[in-house]
């Protein structure tokens, strides 16, 4: 076996030691009682901007750790069927593919992130072979959770319009790839702008649309629907029930996606 070889096979060995760690911290957070391990329920829980935890104070350079600096683009698998965004959702895939799923997501969720690096590269995969249609839905749940507020739904808003330029996925991993610390600065407007242009949008509908907040009030208006939406509400233990992130749906029916082989048993009971 020749060094590229061997290179190359303990970099395969490395990506799949680190996507088990992370389908077993998803599983482990889901499973929480607490429900701040799995994003926030609506009305159940009040983020503070600034706190002190344990005794650790947070300094004005950690809390503007993204001040300045540029977002890293994020690599994507390749896919023949193109983007397209439907209202406020982003559809990927064959229209034709066995199993769709509708994933329920905000930008600065910290468990959020942990399911993409767990199965976002899965995911994608079986989307650029045809087996899977992804439905999309980013919601800005966590808005008051960042320093200043906003960054979670100016993500959102510009996820969308990343979209309309066929760049949404290669956009919203290098999102999740480089997520703000949640209670902490998150990426202004420039940043987001520029990190499309470093993607390839040149249209400058793209800035415009987020300077202006295109879709900010309907993404507003569409986390109410879905914090009120009973078929998404979960119970999270201690008697906390209602809408967290993410969410993961297939026909309408919420997945557990504890199971580290979710995916593949629902496309092999299409299947079969």
């Amino acid at each position: 076996m020749g060094g590229a070889e061997r290179t190359a096979r303990k970099r395969r060995q490395q990506q799949q030691q680190q996507q088990s760690a992370g389908k077993q911290a998803v599983a482990k957070a889901r499973k929480s009682t607490d429900p701040k391990r799995v994003g926030i329920i609506v009305g159940a829980i009040v983020v503070v901007a600034a706190v002190v935890i344990g005794g650790l104070i947070w300094t004005n350079a950690s809390q503007n750790a993204t001040e300045g600096q540029k977002i890293p683009t994020a690599q994507s698998a390749n896919s023949q069927y193109p983007e397209r965004r439907e209202g406020l959702v982003v559809v990927t895939g064959n229209p034709d593919a066995p199993v769709t799923i509708d994933v329920y997501a905000d930008f600065l969720c910290p468990v959020c992130r942990q399911f993409q690096e767990a199965y976002g590269q899965e995911i994608e995969q079986k989307v650029a072979q045809g087996q899977l249609q992804l439905r999309t839905h980013m919601v800005p749940m966590l808005v008051e959770a960042s320093d200043p507020p906003g960054y979670s739904l100016d993500a959102a808003n510009a996820s969308l319009l990343a979209a309309d330029a066929g760049k949404f996925t290669a956009f919203h991993d290098s999102l999740y790839a480089n997520q703000p610390e949640e209670g902490k600065r998150g990426y202004s407007k420039e940043q987001l702008i520029e990190l499309g242009r470093d993607l390839g949008i040149t249209d400058p509908a793209f800035a415009q649309g987020v300077n202006s907040g295109k879709f900010d009030k309907q993404l507003t208006a569409e986390m109410q629907r879905i914090s009120n939406d009973s078929s998404l509400h979960q119970d999270f233990g201690n008697g906390n029930r209602g809408f967290g992130t993410p969410t993961v749906t297939h026909n309408g029916k919420i997945v557990d996606f504890t199971d580290q082989q979710w995916l593949d048993k629902l496309i092999s009971n299409a299947q079969s």
